[in-house]
């Protein structure tokens, strides 16, 4: 396979990754009107996203499994299929039940590109040339809750709040054509079973057995030990639950945002819906911004491997997310003190740059530990991290708005920033004992 048409795969497969996560953040502004049209509360409509996340969470412990199985490309092409299907209910809602159902589904459905698709990445790419398609690959997902406000806020000032999903199924649409078009399987287990399958057909031997022929997986145990494993490693290692609640805080001040911002903009700047949206652009540059660096995190990591015989210990990786454990308070405080009337609105959107860069910088740094730490279960330490980050996002919105008009833009932002300030010595500390923790753990890498 042309490495064009590998990049071609990386980007549909990316692109898929970014629709999913735009679609659980793109209800932000239709709030309001959904509030109108079916007589609930405001809270009740914050409940659109906090479905989406938590479907989002729960959905990579079924698809993990069935992909092993079935295959990749099987997987991506039901789950959008599905996304697809179920986006009609919620863009054709009769009622809130209808709306806030579907929106669990939905999520739960487009959750197989924030489980799989990174598996896709290492069968196309050697550990040599993995690390750019990686790069991109991982930004996707984070730059898609900071496209959909920007979205939503200009398609809601301006036409009905139907028509961002609506907008959104033209999109989905256009993804599952991508997909079924430009992405071929590329798992090789899966591969070598259909190639036996073939061999036995036209030669009419019946000797040509793939392995995954002989293992005769046992889905419904393997989905058992998907569910059961993640949640024994948050007990057992206290090095992966903190690093799981490090990453969850910060997913969920990234979606809480979506609550604040209107506060902060809307409130004491005048802002309107779309200019509202338009405020989330400092994150996303400072994501943006940080994916360059990638080529240097990888000398130091390289640096480490002639140091240590050719192989890097995890705790190379942690160097990444000791600058984003710096950068994410700093910016949460900077944030907090400029979100006063008489500054310039200009001053918190900038702050909030080295937020998105320090977002990226921790998120690639512990998926890259917890990927290489824990290594003989890395699928399950994964879906760890994922349940946990999407239990902290689904619920850090439902409080947002109390927390805000009780504590003030100022007390309830220095306040998460204080959070992040607690828990920004994680990497310091691990790279230091990471290796002595690891040798005692059961479930990581010696």
């Amino acid at each position: 396979m042309s490495n064009l048409r590998k990049w071609l795969i990386i980007i549909v497969i990316s692109c898929a990754s970014l629709c999913v996560t735009c679609l659980s953040s793109v209800a932000s502004f239709t709030e309001g009107a959904v509030a109108e049209e079916f007589g609930v509360s405001h809270i009740v409509t914050v409940l659109s996203i906090s479905l989406f996340v938590e479907g989002l969470g729960c959905g990579p412990l079924l698809v993990g499994p069935l992909s092993e199985v079935y295959g990749r490309n099987n997987v991506y092409r039901a789950s959008y299929a599905f996304l697809f299907i179920f986006s009609f209910p919620v863009t054709f809602a009769p009622n809130i039940a209808v709306y806030l159902i579907f929106r669990f589904i939905t999520g739960f459905c487009g959750s197989a590109f924030l489980s799989v698709a990174g598996g896709s990445v290492s069968d196309l790419f050697d550990n040599a040339s993995v690390a750019n398609p990686m790069a991109l690959y991982t930004i996707s997902p984070f730059i898609g809750p900071i496209l959909g406000p920007l979205m939503s806020g200009f398609i809601n000032q301006n036409i009905h709040w139907r028509w961002t999903y609506r907008i959104m199924l033209i999109w989905i649409f256009a993804q599952l054509a991508a997909i079924v078009i430009f992405v071929p399987e590329t798992y090789a287990p899966v591969l070598l079973k259909r190639k036996a399958a073939r061999l036995r057909k036209t030669t009419g031997n019946a000797k040509y057995w793939a392995p995954l022929d002989r293992q005769n997986k046992n889905l419904l145990h393997a989905v058992v030990v998907s569910c059961y494993t993640p949640f024994q490693l948050m007990v057992y290692d206290r090095m992966a639950l903190l690093l799981n609640i490090w990453t969850a805080l910060i997913l969920g001040i990234l979606y809480l945002s979506f609550q604040a911002f209107p506060i902060i903009f809307q409130d004491h700047h005048g802002f309107t819906m779309q200019q509202t949206g338009m405020s989330y652009l400092g994150i996303g540059l400072g994501m943006v911004l940080a994916t360059p660096t990638q080529r240097y995190w990888n000398s130091l990591v390289a640096r480490e491997a002639e140091k240590n015989g050719g192989h890097a210990p995890p705790e190379s990786r942690l160097y990444m997310g000791q600058v984003g454990g710096i950068l994410v308070p700093l910016s949460l405080y900077w944030l907090a003190f400029t979100t006063y009337a008489s500054v310039h609105w200009i001053v918190p959107i900038i702050a909030s740059i080295p937020f998105g860069t320090g977002v990226y910088f921790v998120f690639a740094s512990v998926f890259t530990y917890l990927v290489t730490a824990y290594r003989p279960i890395a699928a399950s330490a994964m879906a760890a991290n994922s349940a946990m980050r999407s239990a902290f996002a689904a619920a850090f919105p439902l409080f947002a708005g109390a927390m805000y008009h009780r504590l003030g833009t100022v007390g309830a932002t220095a306040l998460l920033a204080g959070l992040t300030t607690v828990m920004a010595p994680l990497p310091f500390i691990f790279r230091r004992i990471g290796p002595r923790l690891r040798e005692k753990s059961r479930f990581a890498a010696k």
